[in-house]
């Protein structure tokens, strides 16, 4: 496997299959292979014309991302239009010849190597946010959220989302408190144990930013209220009721505020643009460039940071 994984890399780095156009090309090509032995002649994997690739297209490619649990979308087009498709397909078959050659052509790995460079590059990637004034501001917000959960489904052992949410709510704080100095930290320094009363200290407020409330962080809410610290929670939708049900067991839900993700940055932008439709573009730019200034500071990964549409 480790000499298969190594002419794997060799021939992703010297072909370039980095981008949307050439993994679409080497997904589909591996499937279809499959279909016939080898040695492969380059003319059976081109359409009638033999101006394309012949099976190239989304409907192809989302098929085979979904088999492995991926639902993005890698291209609208599935390469078929890119240039250089043809030029890559016939350097893929001879490789796979050569594979063939020396008794190692094993699709399942194969195909596997690319669902991981797919991943990877969808990992490179900005989240996404498309202002649309159709729709409500909670929608657009809890949407970003959701693809930060669904990166992180795709690339098990990341806490993307977490961090999403952590980062919009100091960018939130910043933008409401610009007098106040809010102390921004890494996701993983926020989410480190210690002695620090929340993620964000405001007043006397302890705000804990969660994706999944814990009985530790009740335990922890039930600290700040033996020392006059006010707890507030900030989490998804799923996550404040199970942050209700566990304030209840321990005695303290009408002692501690739980908000939603969504709620609380819409709220913001709302009052912020003076609930004027053409300003909330406006407030919502700067809420975003300031979440990736967050970002630029106290993160290592770039692929945190949010493009708005």
């Amino acid at each position: 496997m480790k000499r298969l994984h190594a002419k794997l890399n060799k021939f992703t780095s010297e072909c370039g299959i980095r981008g949307k156009g050439p993994l679409c090309v080497v997904l589909v090509m591996t499937r279809k292979a499959r279909e016939s032995a080898p040695p492969y002649s380059p003319e059976h994997f081109l359409t009638t014309q033999g101006g394309q690739v012949a099976g190239l297209g989304k409907g192809a490619v989302q098929a085979i991302l979904a088999d492995h649990g991926v639902s993005r979308v890698l291209a609208e087009e599935g390469g078929r239009t890119s240039r250089g498709s043809i030029k890559r397909m016939r350097a893929y078959i001879a490789f796979l010849n050569e594979l063939a050659a020396e008794g190692m052509l094993d699709f399942d790995a194969i195909e596997r190597w690319w669902i991981g460079c797919v991943i990877k590059y969808f990992a490179t990637k900005p989240f996404k946010l498309k202002i649309d004034a159709s729709r409500s501001l909670r929608s657009i917000i809890t949407d970003l959220i959701d693809s930060a959960f669904a990166r992180q489904r795709e690339c098990p052992g990341t806490m993307f989302a977490g961090a999403v949410i952590q980062h919009l709510v100091g960018a939130k704080l910043e933008l409401a408190l610009p007098k106040a100095k809010i102390r921004q930290n890494g996701f993983s320094v926020a989410d480190a144990p210690g002695d620090r009363k929340g993620d964000f200290l405001v007043g006397d407020t302890a705000i804990h930013v969660t994706t999944a409330p814990s009985e530790a962080l009740i335990a922890k809410c039930c600290t700040n209220l033996a020392e006059n610290i006010r707890p507030l929670i900030i989490t998804t939708g799923n996550g404040a009721g199970g942050a209700f049900a566990l304030a209840k067991n321990a005695g303290v839900a009408d002692r501690i505020d739980i908000l939603e993700i969504d709620q609380f940055v819409a709220t913001n932008v709302l009052e912020r643009s003076g609930f004027k439709l053409d300003q909330r573009p406006v407030t919502v730019r700067k809420l975003i460039d300031c979440y990736n200034r967050i970002i630029e500071e106290c993160e290592t990964d770039p692929s945190l940071k949010i493009s708005v549409g």
